[in-house]
């Protein structure tokens, strides 16, 4: 029994945190502190604005940013990542509040903390490194945009519409405005998002979303902009844990929205951590245990009514850019939001919604890499495409079926592009121990052709529309030792043109057929065909060779000059 407990526990054991994650922490502790307080100054306004651009609230946004932060900066497989709500994240929630309400989800990141989990223990986070770059650009760019037109609302000081499609919420925004303008909320929006744009490139080390953010919260009480609806009451602290908000015969229509929450927590997630790596020499994730502290994450964040959390790269970034070296930094980040919330909540609770939306508006906008996007769209049509489709998919529809399409067309693409490298090549017969004479001669009523690159299901049928169109010889030699891959359809392909080519009176035979190549075609009986009467050879001049006695045993080669031709031999009854 304690063996089966043993093999049960290794899998678990190996995600959990080992004594060299705490000996870091003690390594220079005054620099992670002093990054752990600068990124918790950039987060604060993050949080409460993403928190009530979900529809659960400023509070809602506070508690992930304090609970999912120090879980996954424990649990997490990076030393740097910060994590929290983020915006690609409430852009998904938007319309799962509008349908199921706050308890739902609640209940979505429950269950997509499990499905972290079961991600992780299954060892998934290896597959990250197969989504292409056009598709992460394009999905960025896409959140930005749906992240921007969020905010039109509040940013407007207009009353946030009903509805779940971000477009149609924001033109009915507009139209609320023009109707009941509010210039109070657009100075402080505008306002906000100029100073913290402005300040980034005069001092990028200075946090000028908290002083815009300060600066604008004191000019609304200086001058009583009632104008300015603020956040309102926050409560003094994290409310107690509770599952109140389950309800178990909801669980069922809630599972596609979770395993949409959860795919896009590890995509954000294991983006993040590998932007992290990339800004930094000798620190590298491991991805299983980022996805199991995700998971980890976010199943406590809903027990103290937190959104579902991932990790948000532009808080890694200003992390890593300040000097941080452990895991202490995210950590002391949770830790400071947590006396933010428990010190000064009657202080938060003045902050404007529009000078919240001025700071996502900022943020939405440096989000935007246009060099990047730029070289992208350069590369290749094919990747400006996918790129563009992307993003057109996240704006119109929502992330997971945006990421979901951009693979389905990079795959669909790339499969072209491997198909294109398939070539069937006729190629001079090799010489061996034949008189020149002979060896025109056999010419006449001999072809070989080279199959080079991948024989699979995207290329084998115009592979087989070339090779049927062969005529006027006797004998096909096909040399395979250049077939990179091949599957099953590529087989029976293969065997299907062996049979049409039989049918006309070609004999087909075959040399240098790899080892994982044989079994697949024995597997469709491809193989058997080729064996008959000794028509797959191990090399090219056996192959030549034995279309030699074929064309003798046939009568088909005539004497040369000074020898004698053998005599033709009856091929054996099929």
């Amino acid at each position: 029994m304690s063996s089966v407990i043993s093999r049960a526990w290794s899998p678990v054991r190996s995600l959990l945190p080992v004594p060299a994650d705490f000996e870091a922490m003690a390594r220079n502790p005054r620099r992670d502190l002093l990054a752990g307080l600068t990124v918790a100054i950039v987060a604060l306004p993050l949080a409460l604005g993403f928190g009530v651009s979900s529809g659960l609230g400023a509070e809602a946004g506070l508690a992930t940013a304090v609970v999912a932060g120090a879980l996954a900066a424990v649990f997490g497989g990076s030393n740097l990542q910060v994590s929290g709500p983020t915006g690609a994240m409430t852009v998904v929630l938007v319309p799962i509040v509008a349908q199921y309400g706050p308890g739902g989800v609640l209940t979505v990141g429950l269950l997509a903390g499990v499905l972290l989990i079961v991600l992780a223990l299954a060892r998934a986070g290896k597959y990250m490194r197969y989504v292409p770059a056009p598709v992460v650009e394009g999905f960025t760019l896409g959140i930005a945009c749906v992240i921007g037109l969020q905010q039109v609302p509040n940013a407007l000081g207009v009353a946030k519409p009903e509805g779940d499609k971000v477009l149609v919420v924001t033109w009915r925004a507009v139209e609320e405005f023009v109707r009941h303008p509010n210039w109070t909320a657009v100075v402080l929006a505008a306002g906000v998002a100029a100073v913290m744009l402005l300040g980034a490139r005069w001092r990028p080390a200075i946090p000028f979303s908290i002083v815009a953010v300060i600066a604008a919260t004191v000019a609304a009480e200086l001058f009583h902009l009632d104008a300015a609806a603020p956040i309102g009451d926050l409560p003094a602290g994290l409310p107690a844990p509770s599952l109140s908000f389950l309800d178990l015969s909801a669980l069922s229509s809630l599972l596609a929205p979770a395993v949409a929450v959860a795919a896009l927590a590890a995509l954000e997630s294991l983006l993040s951590a590998t932007v992290a790596d990339g800004m930094t020499v000798g620190q590298q994730h491991d991805p299983d245990r980022e996805l199991f502290g995700q998971g980890i994450a976010n199943l406590a964040a809903p027990l103290f009514g937190g959104v579902p959390a991932t990790a948000a790269i532009a808080r890694t970034a200003v992390n890593v850019r300040t000097g941080a070296g452990s895991r202490l930094a995210a950590l002391t980040h949770a830790v400071v939001l947590a006396v933010i919330v428990f010190a000064a909540a009657p202080l938060v609770s003045r902050i404007p919604l529009a000078a919240l939306a001025g700071v996502l508006l900022a943020t939405a906008i440096r989000m935007v890499e246009v060099g990047s996007l730029r070289a992208m769209a350069k590369a290749t049509r094919s990747d400006a495409l996918i790129l563009v489709l992307t993003a057109v998919a996240t704006l119109a529809l929502d992330l997971v079926y945006a990421v979901i399409i951009g693979l389905v067309v990079a795959g669909a693409l790339a499969l072209r592009a491997v198909a294109k490298q398939v070539r069937l090549d006729q190629v001079p017969l090799d010489r061996g121990d034949h008189s020149v004479e002979e060896h025109a001669l056999l010419a006449e009523h001999i072809v070989a052709y080279r199959i080079d690159g991948p024989l699979f299901f995207a290329a084998a049928h115009r592979f087989l529309l070339e090779l049927s169109e062969v005529a006027d010889v006797r004998v096909v030699i096909l040399r395979l030792s250049r077939v990179s891959t091949m599957d099953a359809t590529g087989a029976l392909v293969l065997k299907d043109a062996v049979q049409k080519l039989n049918r006309r009176g070609i004999v087909v035979m075959t040399s240098g057929i790899r080892a994982g190549q044989r079994q697949v075609l024995d597997s469709v009986g491809a193989l058997d065909l080729l064996r008959r009467e000794g028509r797959e050879y191990a090399t090219t001049p056996e192959a030549i060779q034995g279309a030699r006695d074929h064309l003798e045993m046939a009568g088909l080669l005539p004497a040369l000059p000074g020898q004698t031709t053998a005599p033709a031999r009856e091929e054996p009854a099929r």
